[in-house]
């Protein structure tokens, strides 16, 4: 009689094939819908040419700081958040990393619907098919927006991008992170830049352009005095470097045991502020050309951010634009490809946590949960109510979900844990730019103290005001609701045992002074493998 064995060690971790290949993926995942439609916006409405000091402060004190702790902590700690946080804070750390990963489930069953209304708004392009009320055309004749909050009006204009978005997405996902994601990054990120290039130099040629750029970079110097023009530039950093919600952690996780971190943070960084500001100058010089048309100043605009901006706002340019069918499709199509990697990276997280706790091959992961989550997707977002749902999980989403992870995380990991020496070390061993105590100062004083208040003041203008006024009750179900599953999900999940030993691992460079003690084991040769963690507790005994 054959006895089976059950397998004692977790798969070896899957790795990108080089530097490059880690920043063009970071890059992907931080260059998403944000950066076009929603930094012109608030640009715009916080001092314009003078938003630009708050913005470049909030890069250099919070996004890199907090992204070079994303990719410290999941380097460091091989693992997707709940596992890299679980091997340096225990349990409290994986409660935390589950949650981001719940953050990253509420955003992907969305995120994929707006990446079905660009796909969509691409094709149309090519015949301007929203004709001459774009506005009306698109929560009309193409969402067919019902007033009731919640419907099963499945419509099918949108049903059947969602569903082949979806699918996308899936194949991608489940040919692997070399073979899927970092290959889809190395051809649509060059796709990305040079479409947009072509629209900005387009855009540039307009009647009007120039006074479309004189409305975004005129300066207001009076706004710097306003705290709101701060929060505004910091909530901007922060939401459009990805970080704090698992991706850079996992993505990380990814890179080889020698590699350089903080250098490749920079590229990223800084590579993904130049899209937004190229951004804003292909979006404001199109606007002023909208405003020259309709003969009114563009302040006078309507729309000048999120979906009223993509959708309602740019096809009606692009219907007045000479060329306007190849102005919209590389527009649309550039929305397209920015979504489709930001999504790509959104899943990874979820994918990443459930393959380390339960033990589960890529493809099942893939297709099991990612299958499940593109039928709540579909029942949602795939009907005539799909837009206010929307609205409201990704302001709930982003605005307290990931800014209550930032702080909880920040203060667990260099208040409580007091692991910033460790993080630091490990950064600046491997890297040719060091960190130290201003980072430290940066991560552990300064960025907790400002998400913390963006966080009171967003949670007191939400109870204080009903959110887009939209009804209480609604808001309530849907939108606190959502925080409510995600602290639930993250619970039960942290509670759920682990298939191998998550403990049994050793950090690896040795540093002096690094308080995390884990079973012994070899220091890697350069390019090596993590340690293998051991199934159970018992064999780790």
């Amino acid at each position: 009689m054959t006895q089976t064995t059950t397998p004692t060690s977790a798969p070896a971790r899957a790795e990108w094939t080089g530097q490059f290949g880690f920043i063009i993926s970071a890059i992907g995942s931080a260059v998403g819908l944000g950066n076009i439609w929603r930094f012109p916006g608030v640009a715009y409405e916080n001092g314009g040419g003078a938003f630009l000091i708050p913005y470049i402060v909030a890069l250099l004190t919070a996004g890199i700081p907090i992204l070079f702790l994303d990719y410290a902590i999941g380097h460091r700690f091989r693992g997707s958040a709940p596992l890299a946080l679980r091997r340096l804070a225990g349990k409290l750390g994986e409660g935390i990393g589950w949650f981001q990963v719940m953050i990253c489930v509420f955003i992907a069953i969305y995120y994929t619907a707006v990446l079905a209304w660009a796909s969509s708004y691409f094709v149309f392009s090519f015949d301007l098919k929203w004709g001459e009320d774009a506005a009306q055309y698109f929560t009309g004749e193409y969402l067919q927006l019902a007033d009731a909050p919640f419907t099963l009006d499945f419509v099918p204009a949108v049903l059947v991008p969602l569903i082949l978005m979806w699918i996308v997405a899936l194949v991608v996902l489940g040919a692997g992170v070399v073979k899927g994601v970092q290959r889809l990054n190395m051809i649509a990120i060059p796709l990305l830049v040079a479409g947009f290039l072509v629209l900005v130099v387009r855009a540039l040629f307009l009647p009007g352009a120039a006074d479309g750029l004189n409305a975004l970079f005129t300066p207001d110097f009076a706004a710097l005095a306003d705290p709101s023009v701060w929060v505004a530039a910091y909530s901007q950093i922060f939401f459009s470097l990805s970080v704090a919600f698992g991706i850079m952690m996992t993505y990380s996780s990814y890179r080889r045991r020698r590699s350089n971190m903080t250098a490749p943070g920079l590229v990223v960084a800084f590579g993904n502020s130049s899209f937004e500001i190229l951004a804003g100058v292909g979006v404001f010089a199109t606007l002023g050309f909208f405003a020259h048309q309709q003969g009114v100043a563009v302040a006078d605009l309507e729309g000048l951010k999120g979906v009223g901006l993509a959708f309602m706002t740019f096809p009606a340019i692009a219907t007045q634009m000479p060329g306007g069918e190849i102005f919209g499709a590389l527009f649309f199509g550039a929305l397209t490809l920015a979504g489709l990697t930001s999504m790509i990276s959104i899943m990874e997280v979820i994918l990443a946590g459930v393959m380390d706790k339960f033990g589960l091959t890529r493809k099942r992961a893939v297709y099991g949960i990612g299958g499940v989550l593109a039928v709540i997707s579909v029942v949602l977002f795939g009907t005539s109510s799909g837009l206010t749902a929307l609205d409201t999980i990704d302001n709930w989403a982003n605005n307290i979900g990931i800014v209550a992870s930032a702080v909880v995380m920040t203060i667990t990991v260099l208040w409580i844990r007091r692991a910033g020496r460790e993080l630091s070390g490990h950064l600046s061993v491997l890297s040719t730019f060091k960190v130290g105590r201003v980072w430290l100062f940066c991560v552990s004083v300064l960025g907790p103290v400002v998400l913390g208040y963006m966080l009171i003041v967003t949670v007191i203008d939400l109870v204080r005001e009903p959110f887009s006024g939209y009804d209480g009750g609604y808001l309530l179900i849907v939108g606190w609701g959502s925080i409510a599953l995600m602290i639930i999900g993250s619970v039960v999940l942290t509670l759920s045992p682990w298939r191998y030993n998550p403990d049994r691992f050793t950090p690896w460079p040795a540093l002096p002074g690094a308080k995390t003690t884990r079973d012994p084991g070899p220091a890697p040769a350069s390019h090596a493998a993590p340690p293998a963690a051991p199934e159970s507790e018992e064999t780790a005994r």
